[in-house]
C-alpha cells in the first residue's frame, strides 16, 4: 500500500500523514509550498508539489500510489467561489485522477450535515452544498470509497469513544482530529467500510469498539 494524501498541510490532513507513518504505510503527500509542509509533516512522508485545482499536476503527483486520502478544504476567505472550487471541482478532479491511476480505495473527509440546505454553514458560500456535490461525485465514480462526515473537529486529543452512524442520522457532536485520522485510515483495512458513507462524533459515555464493528454497524 501506498498512501496519496491530499490537503496534507491543513489541521485534518497532517494527522492524517501523520497517522500513516506511524503504520509504516509510505506517504506522498500533496503540497502547494514544500517549505511550508516541511514545517508541519513528518520527515518520512514524500512531499509532492501540486493542486487540486490543477488536475494536470496530479498525475504525476500520486504516481504509483494504490490508496487516495482527501482532507481538502475551502479556506475562510471573501472569494464566493472558493467552496466550489475546492469541495467540488478539486475532489472531482481527484477523483478522476484516481481512476485513472486505477487507485484501490478513495477516503473523503466530508462533514455532518451537508444535506441540510439551511445549515448555517451554508451562509459561507454554499460549503456544504458543494462538499455533497463532491461527496456524489465520487460516489458515482466507480472506485471504492470511503466517505467520512465528522462533526465539530477538535485540535485536541480525548479518551472520548468514537460513534459512528450512517447518512443524515448525527446532527450534533464534535471529534478530535486525531479521531478523524484514525477513522479514515483504518477505512483503508476494513471490507465493512468499502461503498459507506459514515458519520462519526465522540462522546464520553459511548463503548469503545473495534473499528470492524464500527464500520459494519453502518448500512
Amino acid at each position: 500500500m501506498k498512501a496519496f494524501v491530499a490537503g496534507a498541510t491543513g489541521e485534518t490532513g497532517r494527522r492524517i500523514v501523520q497517522e500513516l507513518v506511524q503504520r509504516n504505510i509510505p506517504v506522498r503527500a500533496l503540497v502547494r509550498d514544500r517549505d511550508k509542509a516541511k514545517q508541519v509533516l513528518p520527515d518520512a512522508a514524500e512531499l509532492v508539489v501540486g493542486d487540486v485545482l490543477k488536475p494536470e499536476s496530479l498525475k504525476e503527483a500520486i504516481a504509483d500510489s494504490t490508496v487516495i486520502l482527501s482532507a481538502t478544504g475551502a479556506a475562510p476567505s471573501f472569494d464566493v467561489t472558493g467552496p466550489y472550487k475546492v469541495d467540488y471541482e478539486g475532489t472531482k478532479n481527484l477523483v478522476d485522477a484516481g481512476k485513472a491511476a486505477g487507485v484501490e480505495k478513495f477516503v473523503m473527509v466530508s462533514s455532518l450535515c451537508v444535506s441540510k440546505l439551511l445549515h448555517p454553514l451554508n451562509l459561507f458560500w454554499l460549503i456544504l452544498v458543494w462538499k455533497k456535490k463532491g461527496e456524489d461525485y465520487l460516489k458515482q465514480s466507480g472506485l471504492n470509497y470511503t466517505i467520512v462526515r465528522p462533526g465539530g473537529l477538535k485540535n485536541e486529543d480525548s479518551a472520548d469513544a468514537i460513534v459512528m452512524s450512517q447518512a443524515d442520522t448525527l446532527f450534533e457532536g464534535s471529534i478530535p482530529r486525531t479521531k478523524v485520522a484514525q477513522v479514515c485510515v483504518e477505512a483503508l483495512f476494513s471490507p465493512e467500510s468499502s461503498h459507506k458513507v459514515v458519520e462519526i462524533v465522540a462522546k464520553p459515555d459511548a463503548v469503545n469498539q473495534p473499528f470492524s464493528e464500527l464500520f459494519a454497524s453502518v448500512s
